[in-house]
């Protein structure tokens, strides 16, 4: 190679070098924009993963759409650039301590087969600030479905009961036809890959069957959520809370006011109390509800901290089933029926209401008029009607 040929070609690498520094830069960029948790500015040093930590000295003004509590205003920003994201996860007792579930908003509860609980945990402004892990993610269940489509949520599972052309499956109790057919904006694992969503077997300290091993990270959900065109708003430009109805909220209650102490206990099936049975102990000082799983505290894996709730709604459901050769379940949470609320150290009676399987599920008290809960995380347990509550 001459002189000349070298310093061309020298001059050709430096060129391609700099135009490729330049792609990259730009298109990082533009990535960065495009993504919920992207190019945003920390209000105090950045932590993994782009997310921040929160300025303690910033005032809490901002309530959250979901269950009323306050944040800052920081945190307000990044949940409005997402929608809520509701993710199965299993109570087998195999599979506890659970992860994530602590930082949910909004956790329902219903049988899935067998006596066995199944939650559907509601993540929005309590991961604003933070990644999740959430773990374990199980299958799907068609009476979830009314409550994920109250949101217009994201909705992560590990597949689920029936397609439509499984013959197997009642048709009633068809879920993953059912998302398809109601549109539902799907985070079927089996669809998403590592590291988003993974199996990790050593996530307890015991030996697990591998259903009780997914785990989904929130933040990276969120970003292949927006790769798919659902950010807070659909590939339309239709927000998530264009119909979305919150529930009414309000402070706790003066001390005064509060009941002196109060202990609630059920369990869906009888006979299931020792594995399955659920407590909730008033603790007066805070002002919540402390949750027992089975017979012991209730914890976050992760958190290491018992699972607590502001209020705790009993909604009472009709039971149908076992329907088919799978033994699936359906509960009829679409309609009108009778509950409890456990609040301020207090049980009251309440009704519920749905007309359609859009709608908002919304709470009454005696006299017709709508209940205001408590600013903070809440529990919605589904009963079979008749199941007896202890108190």
């Amino acid at each position: 190679m001459t002189k000349q040929q070298f310093i061309a070609t020298a001059l050709v690498g430096v060129a391609l070098y700099l135009i490729a520094t330049g792609l990259s830069f730009g298109l990082f960029r533009l990535i960065g924009k495009s993504l919920p948790f992207g190019g945003i500015v920390s209000p105090t040093p950045t932590g993994p993963q782009g997310h921040f930590a929160v300025d303690p000295s910033l005032p809490k003004t901002e309530s959250c759409p979901l269950n009323g509590m306050l944040y800052t205003k920081p945190e307000q920003e990044r949940w409005a650039g997402v929608r809520p994201l509701a993710v199965m996860i299993e109570n087998h007792a195999e599979a506890r301590p659970q992860s994530g579930i602590s930082s949910a908003d909004v956790v329902y509860e219903a049988v899935a087969e067998g006596g066995i609980s199944r939650f559907m945990a509601v993540f929005y402004c309590g991961i604003a600030a933070k990644p999740v892990s959430v773990a374990p993610v199980r299958s799907a269940r068609t009476y979830f479905l009314p409550w994920v489509l109250e949101y217009d949520a994201l909705y992560n599972h590990v597949g689920g009961a029936g397609r439509c052309n499984d013959p197997t499956v009642d048709e009633r109790a068809k879920a993953l036809c059912q998302i398809e057919q109601y549109k539902i904006k799907d985070m079927d694992q089996f669809g998403i890959s590592f590291p988003t969503c993974y199996r990790n077997y050593d996530r307890l300290d015991h030996p697990v069957a591998t259903e009780h091993t997914m785990v989904c990270v929130t933040d990276k959900l969120y970003k292949v959520a927006a790769e798919r065109g659902w950010t807070n708003v659909d590939a339309k430009g239709v927000a998530w809370n264009k119909n979305f109805v919150s529930w009414k909220f309000k402070d706790d209650a003066k001390e005064a006011d509060r009941g002196a102490s109060l202990s609630a206990s059920f369990v869906a099936w009888k006979g299931y109390e020792k594995e399955y049975g659920v407590r909730w102990d008033y603790d007066r000082a805070n002002n919540r509800f402390l949750r027992f799983n089975g017979g012991t505290p209730h914890l976050d894996l992760e958190t290491k901290t018992q699972l607590w709730a502001k209020a705790v709604v009993i909604q009472f459901a009709r039971e149908t089933g076992p329907v088919d050769e799978h033994a699936h379940l359906l509960y009829n949470n679409v309609g009108v029926g009778d509950g409890l609320l456990l609040q301020d150290g207090k049980v009251t009676k309440i009704t519920w209401k749905k007309p359609d399987r859009t709608a908002r599920t919304q709470f009454f008290d005696t006299t017709g008029k709508e209940v205001a809960l408590n600013r903070g995380p809440l529990w919605i347990e589904l009963l079979p009607i008749g199941t007896p509550v202890s108190y």
